[in-house]
């Protein structure tokens, strides 16, 4: 977990994202909102759900970590394949169990999302296209983040604590955006390092830089079209924007190296963080 999970990134990740989701869909049908202990459920299974998927990425990247990242756990025998597959057996069992406890539907849905991970290792095996075409594999691997938001939300329906509607396409879109313009910048650099596999080598840096902006523009319009109704001040999570226009620009204009990550991951948390608060103070 230390090594590859990295606690700092991915439980802030989850926890914030969670909590933006959950809290935009409810204060955007009625009044502010407030975490609650199913909030805290949802919260610990994704944070779970993504631990497991990193477990699993470590087994199905293992014949490449052996050529280019000999230093990771699993190639030096730090861990094995079987201690990751009896961990993984258990954060499905908490994951599940968690979720029984809501309703059905919601253990249904996390496990979908599981699920689906697994599906993914005989897939890249079976495939070299999908192991080896970095776009064609965001393809076909990025639905299971995208079911793990239709887990929040759908949990949130099932519990009858929002009605299902156009505003929650809007909030996975939103979701995806930002997910997606953090992907694909840390996977865009002038130069590819060896053993890498970016999405600008495929696209090409400028081509690159313009997907990465283009989904950050995505999550601006989608934060318009559902805040502008509640008042100007509500449109202040807009201004996380300009990190992404700032990163773009500096990108573009250093003709080497790679995109410029802090700005990017303070447009992640600005992000996620300005619907959080926006949700538990504005009505």
């Amino acid at each position: 977990m230390l090594r590859r999970f990295r606690p700092h990134l991915y439980v802030t990740y989850g926890l914030l994202w969670v909590l933006a989701l959950e809290g935009s869909a409810v204060a955007a049908a009625g009044p502010a909102w407030r975490p609650s202990g199913a909030t805290w459920i949802r919260v610990v299974s994704v944070v779970l759900a993504l631990l497991f998927l990193r477990m699993l990425d470590e087994q199905k990247d293992l014949a490449h970590d052996r050529v280019h990242h000999p230093d990771r756990p699993l190639v030096t025998g730090a861990i094995t394949a079987a201690e990751l597959r009896g961990a993984m057996a258990a954060v499905a069992a908490v994951v599940t169990g968690l979720n029984a406890a809501l309703s059905a539907a919601d253990a249904l849905l996390i496990l979908a999302a599981l699920g689906y991970g697994l599906l993914l290792a005989p897939l890249e095996r079976l495939s070299p296209a999908v192991r080896d075409r970095p776009l064609l594999g965001l393809a076909v691997t990025y639905p299971v983040q995208l079911l793990l938001g239709v887990y929040v939300y759908g949990s949130l329906v099932a519990a009858g604590t929002v009605t299902a509607d156009r505003r929650g396409a809007a909030l996975l879109t939103l979701s995806a955006c930002v997910f997606l313009h953090f992907e694909f910048a840390r996977k865009t650099a002038w130069e590819a390092p060896p053993g890498a596999r970016p999405y600008s080598a495929a696209l090409g840096p400028r081509r690159a830089a313009a997907v990465t902006a283009a989904f950050a523009a995505g999550a601006l319009a989608c934060q318009v079209l559902l805040l502008a109704p509640r008042g100007p001040l509500a449109l202040l999570p807009c201004l996380a924007a300009v990190l992404p226009a700032h990163a773009t620009r500096r990108f573009l204009a250093a003709g080497r190296g790679g995109w410029p990550m802090p700005a990017t991951i303070a447009f992640v948390v600005a992000t996620h963080l300005g619907l959080v608060l926006l949700a538990v103070l504005l009505p």
